[in-house]
């Protein structure tokens, strides 16, 4: 991990220094995951045993558990391969075998380990659940914090690029006035946040514990972030309000009007006298909404019924992948040899923290417990920054996202990239958010 992601702050050296007094004392619990007892990360205690301070965080993967991984991807039992030439049927046999051929031989969980571990990273107990988070303050002391909110198939894995561009913009060509604190975290159910047990964590429940926890970090002011989920849980950031909440950017706005929505329900043609850019936003939920839709589907209604993804590590990544079209074809091309905004590193980093972490079912429930539509617009009333990738599930047109939010204070659409802004076009992303907030500092 460069230097720049990781300033030497009075924060920073704190961590270090509460995280090497807790392993010299050996108070470190261990947080564990799946059904072999055996943990990944280690989380100091509080002294007093607080849970609800901020203990820091470690993770080792035990060598048992990457050797059981390698063993089980080259243990695939394969079926037949699809029966069309192009990926209308899933996620092509050629391409998952060449994924796995790479996982089982040539890929190494340590070096993603090490770049989150050169991270402060910590646990915090709020609502009853512990809730994980990557924490970086910038030497600039005027820095703007933001919280920014992933997704799914995502994770924080998703933003660890554009954490060095937005804490340190000087060592990347821009001015120190664009500084950025920001905070990662986990939702609940993914990677090393607590797993909830009973019911109840929609985005309601998690944009409130966002509140919690930026008050606990001692923030009088900030911004937030998110796309796909993570625009959920920040659209409802903005309509709690909080008076600390200066505006929030979203890559994935929900920007459909209710005739759109209603045609798109009812397998209509597109109504009379759109746009361009509406008829292709259009057609692309039309698509989305007849092909692409089946995976939201049946987590949102029987996300335990998902054993198989729990039990097979390539089964878990098929399911990952087929998230989206354009985002399979990405992938789909990497595994041949190209590298468009994303490695076969990347998207292995990922699926690996869901396998390690065990977390293939419980992500899926909060599809479950979601009650809200997704796409439609939910009258958001503070400053909102909007940026526009091309691959994204749906292109928002502007004279949607213009009604959506009444203090639009940034639209842009992008030349490229997707669903995964942050992952695939980080330079491009951190551009989008110092733009965006330049006008709430």
């Amino acid at each position: 991990m460069p230097d720049d992601i990781l300033p030497q702050t009075p924060s920073r050296r704190r961590f270090i220094g509460v995280a090497a007094a807790a392993v010299v004392a050996g108070s470190l619990s261990r947080l564990a995951f799946a059904d072999t007892n055996q943990s990944i990360a280690e989380v100091a205690h509080s002294s007093g045993g607080d849970k609800t301070a901020i203990r820091p965080l470690h993770v080792h993967a035990p060598e048992s558990q990457l050797i059981d991984l390698k063993r089980r991807v080259k243990a695939t039992r394969w079926p037949e391969r699809e029966t069309v030439t192009d990926a209308s049927q899933g996620v092509q046999l050629a391409t998952m075998q060449k994924l796995a051929a790479y996982w089982a031989s040539s890929y190494d969980w340590r070096k993603v380990e090490a770049r989150l571990n050169a991270l402060p990273q910590f646990v915090t107990e709020i609502d009853g659940l512990d809730i994980h988070f990557i924490h970086v303050r910038s030497k600039d002391a005027n820095a703007l914090p933001v919280i920014v909110t992933h997704g799914w198939p995502g994770s924080i894995i998703e933003q660890l690029k554009i954490i060095g561009p937005l804490t340190n913009p000087t060592a990347h060509g821009n001015a120190a006035s664009d500084a950025f604190d920001i905070v990662i975290p986990s939702l609940p159910g993914y990677g090393f946040s607590g797993k909830p047990t009973m019911t109840g964590w929609d985005p309601q429940r998690i944009a409130r514990a966002w509140v919690v926890l930026m008050k606990r970090l001692g923030y009088t002011r900030y911004v937030a972030q998110g796309g796909d989920w993570g625009n959920a849980v920040t659209e409802q950031l903005a309509l709690l309000a909080p008076p600390e909440l200066l505006g929030i950017h979203t890559n994935m706005p929900a920007t459909v009007p209710d005739n759109i929505a209603e045609a798109l329900k009812q397998g209509e043609p597109a109504p009379a006298g759109l746009a361009p850019d509406e008829k292709h936003a259009f057609d692309q939920l039309d698509y989305f909404y007849k092909h692409g839709l089946g995976y939201a589907q049946e987590m949102t209604g029987r996300p335990q019924t998902l054993y198989g993804i729990e039990d097979s590590p390539v089964g878990l990544a098929a399911w990952m992948l087929d998230h989206d079209a354009a985002s399979q074809a990405l992938i789909a091309r990497v595994f041949n040899g190209q590298t468009e905004g994303l490695s076969r590193d990347d998207v292995l980093d990922n699926v690996t923290l869901y396998w390690l972490t065990n977390t293939g079912v419980s992500s899926a429930r909060l599809y479950w417990e979601n009650k809200l539509n997704f796409f439609a617009p939910k009258h958001v009333e503070i400053p909102v920054a909007v940026s526009v990738f091309p691959d994204e599930i749906y292109a928002a047109p502007q004279s949607w996202t213009e009604k959506a939010y009444p203090k639009l204070i940034h639209y842009n659409r992008l030349p490229k990239g997707g669903h995964f802004a942050a992952w695939e076009q980080p330079q491009a992303f951190s551009e989008e958010l110092r733009v965006s907030f330049r006008t709430l500092r």
